[in-house]
């Protein structure tokens, strides 16, 4: 990556702020009754995120980049706050005066068959979030977002009456991504998306990403430990080193 000026965005264009993050990891030795050790993890993380980007977070493993994604959720606890859309975030379990619904923001993980159930149909696993989040009742209404989702994710409708072990990786990460979707999050955290398929796969996902962002105005947060890929999709990208930002550059996606 060669760093470059970086514009500060203006107010309005940002979608993700992240300020003075920090998080720890206890871990008690010894036994229930041992002394604890506090280990940082997060070191104040300052970050902003502008609308309509693909903003990628790259570093080496272990450096703290998913456990930011978990903050981000509101998975996990952690000091400081994040604001999306100037509000703070449903997800944060543990802050007070959250304003927003917690499907706003929605992840993608690296091995996409851990999160598809085997047993089920995929046109069931793409309904089950609308009927978690009560987002539809009409079960023809169902289907119909689902067949839309399936082709706006590179799959044929048909896809639906499959099961996940007929699919290949690349196919179960686009119903992976999909089942996201569907719940119309204000942003889509990749984390490690295409560590776990082969290149040819990889890239296809790559061009998925650049395509809804393009034609939907998808927003996502890009994690890898991929620096190819992150300046192949990313317009802006962190690096992470130690649980620190180390620098943010910005990048030429043409």
């Amino acid at each position: 990556m060669n760093e470059t000026a970086i514009k500060t965005p203006e107010n309005d264009e940002i979608l993700l702020s992240i300020r003075d993050v920090s998080n720890v990891y206890t871990d008690r030795r010894y036994g229930l009754f041992g002394r604890r050790v506090i280990k940082p993890v997060l070191k104040n993380i300052n970050l902003e995120i502008k609308k309509n980007e693909i903003f990628g977070l790259t570093g080496k493993s272990g450096c703290g980049k998913t456990t930011l994604a978990r903050c981000i959720l509101g998975l996990i606890d952690y000091q400081g706050e994040i604001l999306l859309n100037g509000q703070t975030y449903a997800g944060n379990f543990n802050k007070t005066g959250a304003k927003q619904k917690a499907e706003n923001i929605q992840i993608v993980f690296q091995e996409p068959g851990a999160s598809l159930n085997p047993v089920k149909k995929i046109g069931w696993l793409m309904e089950e979030p609308i009927v978690i989040h009560k987002l539809e009742n009409d079960a023809k209404r169902r289907a119909q977002m689902t067949d839309e989702m399936l082709i706006r994710v590179g799959l044929d409708p048909s896809y639906k009456t499959r099961r996940v072990h007929e699919l290949s990786g690349g196919q179960k990460q686009r119903v992976c991504i999909g089942r996201a979707l569907i719940l119309k999050p204000k942003l889509l955290i990749a984390d490690e998306a295409i560590s776990s398929l082969d290149v040819s796969a990889g890239a296809q996902i790559l061009n998925l990403f650049r395509e809804l962002n393009a034609s939907h105005g998808l927003n996502i947060l890009f994690i890898s430990h991929n620096k190819d890929a992150v300046e192949y999709l990313c317009g802006r990208a962190a690096l992470m080193e130690k649980g620190k930002i180390a620098g943010i550059v910005s990048l030429d996606r043409d």
